[in-house]
């Protein structure tokens, strides 16, 4: 029997690397909103949780992170371009 605030069975696991999961989540929350930002964002916390995985789990996150964060990167230039070809950016609001 374990006491309050003693160890259990469920804190004894290998922990996920937190750069990791954020530079994942910032990779896939950036093919649908802030893409110029989050993509960025999501190579580097990646790159960083690759470096530090050597005791943490995550290093397949953090690869997947690097990879969503350069789509986005991609995605915000190929959406820049054709916004460019087609009289940029505007909004029209009215009948």
């Amino acid at each position: 029997m374990t006491s309050y605030g003693g160890s259990s069975a469920a804190s004894t696991g290998s922990r996920t690397n937190g750069l990791a999961i954020a530079s994942l989540c910032c990779g896939i929350v950036g093919l649908f909103i802030l893409n110029i930002i989050l993509g960025p964002l999501a190579i580097v916390f990646g790159a960083v949780a690759r470096r530090q995985s050597a005791g943490k789990t995550g290093g397949g996150m953090a690869k997947a992170g690097i990879i969503l964060g350069v789509v986005d990167v991609v995605l915000w230039i190929v959406l820049l371009i054709v916004a460019a070809n087609n009289g940029g950016f505007g909004w029209y609001v009215g009948g």
